[in-house]
């Protein structure tokens, strides 16, 4: 019997789904990348993908969707998404072209300098000076320093194009804090004050906390189980401590929901299940992914969660037994008590579901599919001093590294 993949079957299909929505504007090598897995090995699941298909579409009988009809079906569904996409930048605060660059008492005074120069030569600077109530020395210090500001102006312009496209490329969820810290990451020295003040005059805003829905279902039946947390959301080495929650995403008149393990030390998300059902099965598959994506060896951590009938299920139990896992649970009808779960969420539906709306859960399912890779492998997070997961949990095991060798 061969050894186990660390991926699950759930995860390829995304992983394929993917890449074929890039329709070949991305290689496999970059899309790779955002998942954490090899280029080669995209491929190879894509190519079995394709020839599977391919007799299963041999075989297929008229009146069913092939392959290839839910393919161009796809494609289309994508292209309005694009188009909607777009239509999201036209409601942001930047001026449209034509109308006034400046708010109504927003002009700016220190053009008086700009006006003494235009007529110096009809009037003369001492007595523009006067009339305009300023100084020649002031405006003359102004002329000295016009190349100067000329060069300010460029380097300040070129750092707002850079933020907008920080702040774009994070589909305008980050604040100053984050964008500040993704400059400071591609080698750029800027003050976290000046990052503010430029995205506050240039109206670059980051997304703010929704109210959110609850979706648990307390089982009061079930045997009890000890908070083991107690609201403590830090550990100090991964693999000791994760949790877990549900939530909901809507897709026209139906329901796509997530569930989703997160390891408490690194915040990354080792595992996750997309479904149209609340069955126990979504979140036992969400723990194997979690185990197969820490190696199989996963005895002793704890796992905490709310107290839903998912959670509580006999299969649910089973799996955690199975695996070592010792369960953890809050109390009912307190969101404090899984804090850092509900708060994933929350930032999960701020920056990346907000104002979107599907109508094919196929493509909601990609889209949530492509968040969770950019969640773990390139969004920074506060807690972790504005590194990713993935590079916090590199970090962490280069820093034991080097204990162990000293």
């Amino acid at each position: 019997m061969g050894r186990q993949s660390l991926y699950t079957e759930e995860f390829r299909k995304d992983a394929i789904a993917l890449y074929r929505a890039a329709d070949g504007q991305r290689t496999y090598a970059a899309v790779a990348a955002d998942l954490g897995i090899s280029g080669e090995t995209l491929r190879t699941w894509v190519r079995k993908d394709t020839a599977r298909n391919g007799r299963q579409e041999a075989r297929s009988t008229a009146g069913g969707e092939t392959q290839a009809d839910e393919l161009a079906r796809l494609r289309a569904e994508n292209a309005r998404l694009r188009g909607a996409e777009k239509g999201m930048a036209a409601r942001t605060r930047h001026p449209a072209p034509g109308s006034r660059v400046f708010r109504e008492r927003g002009e700016v005074k220190t053009r008086r300098w700009d006006f003494i120069s235009d007529h110096r030569a009809e009037f003369g600077v001492q007595r523009l000076c006067r009339v305009l109530g300023t100084s020649r020395s002031g405006y003359y210090r102004h002329l000295a320093t016009e190349d100067a500001r000329a060069e300010h102006a460029a380097e300040e312009a070129a750092t707002v194009a850079e933020i907008r496209a920080i702040h774009a490329e994070h589909r305008s969820a980050y604040g100053a804090p984050r964008v500040h810290a993704e400059l400071r990451s591609r080698g750029r020295k800027i003050n976290r004050k000046r990052v503010t003040r430029l995205m506050r005059i240039h109206h670059v805003v980051g997304r703010h906390l929704r109210r959110s829905k609850r979706t648990t279902i307390a089982d009061k039946s079930a045997p009890s189980v000890p908070d083991l947390v107690m609201r403590d959301f830090t550990a100090t080495a991964v693999d000791t401590k994760w949790c877990g929650d549900i939530t909901y995403i809507p897709v026209g008149s139906s329901w796509l929901f997530l569930a989703t393990v997160i390891d408490i030390c690194s915040r990354r998300v080792v595992g996750w299940s997309i479904a149209d059902h609340m069955r126990t099965d979504l979140v036992t598959d969400a723990i194997e992914m979690a185990v197969r994506t820490r190696g199989g060896d996963v005895g002793g951590v704890i796992f905490h969660s709310d107290r839903g009938t998912q959670y509580t299920a006999a299969a649910f139990v089973d799996v955690c037994r199975r695996h070592g896992i010792q369960q953890s649970r809050g109390r009912v009808g307190s969101s404090y008590d899984n804090a850092l779960a509900e708060s994933f969420f929350q930032g999960l539906k701020r920056e990346w579901l907000h104002g979107r709306s599907w109508t094919s859960k196929s493509q909601a399912r990609l889209d949530l599919f492509e968040w969770l890779s950019y969640f773990n492998r390139r969004r920074r997070h506060s807690a972790l001093g504005y590194l990713t997961p993935v590079e916090f949990e590199q970090r962490l095991i280069a820093s034991s590294t080097l204990s162990v060798a000293a």
